[in-house]
């Protein structure tokens, strides 16, 4: 599911680095609203999409406050974020 480093804060998986993207783990409630930007989409594994979990591809990252942008939104989550188990 990850394929690339993958980084945890507090114990939980917050972002994973990957061949020209992101996974970024974000609140729930900002999913739509999340894949609405371009160059993101939802995390699908076996047909099934992870609401809460998007891949951010490379030109969607490509200036600095871009990037910055999304790994505040996984952070600001992961305070919140239950555990794995």
């Amino acid at each position: 599911m990850f394929g690339g480093i993958t980084f945890m804060v507090n114990g939980k998986m917050c972002i994973s680095v990957g061949p020209n993207r992101l996974m970024c783990r974000i609140d729930p409630e900002l999913h739509e609203q999340a894949i609405e930007r371009e160059g993101v989409r939802a995390v699908k594994m076996n047909g099934r999409a992870y609401r809460g979990f998007v891949h951010v591809r490379e030109k969607a990252v490509a200036s600095k406050r871009d990037l910055n942008y999304w790994v505040r939104v996984c952070l600001d989550f992961n305070k919140r974020a239950k555990a794995s188990r």
